[in-house]
């Protein structure tokens, strides 16, 4: 993960990197660098091309930043649905994208966040419907819904 150009703390860190690659002509290390952060290919070539005036806006770079560090990750399951949640969170909130890119936060930690709230937060599952699932054991259950997950987000992101 960022083996070739180091972790950017933000998109203006990304961009200039990119225009200084895009100024030495050096195309080749700036779809290094796309790739390496998570940012479309394509996406890459129309600012080679000058179709756009910048490799990424704040939601590319947190998008890219989140997609690279699920590729170490391997999230699954309700983890995905949570890495779903951070991703419409950078799209409501511009500052949160910003956040989300920053090197003080990552991925893992805003999951470790989510986890400690179900963790803390569990309640014992209802006799009958333990009855029903075939299960004959004590069974604790708290996983945040979205609303509450929204919050966990924000505050790790946001430190709100």
């Amino acid at each position: 993960m960022f083996d070739t150009f180091g972790e950017f703390d933000s998109v203006e860190e990304l961009n200039r990197t990119a225009e200084g690659l895009l100024k030495e002509g050096d195309t080749e290390s700036l779809m290094i660098l796309a790739e390496e952060n998570g940012i479309d290919k394509g996406d890459a070539q129309d600012y080679i091309d000058g179709v756009v005036p910048e490799l990424a806006n704040a939601l590319m770079a947190a998008w890219g930043k989140l997609d690279v560090e699920c590729k170490e990750l391997k999230p699954y399951e309700i983890m995905e649905d949570w890495v779903d949640y951070i991703k419409k969170r950078c799209s409501e909130d511009p500052e949160v994208a910003k956040a989300v890119r920053s090197k003080k936060k990552n991925l893992k930690g805003c999951i470790a966040e989510l986890l400690k709230w179900s963790f803390k937060n569990a309640k014992p599952v209802d006799k009958d419907i333990m009855k029903a699932a075939g299960v004959n054991a004590r069974c604790k259950l708290g996983i945040p819904g979205m609303g509450t997950a929204r919050k966990i987000i924000s505050k790790y992101y946001l430190g709100e």
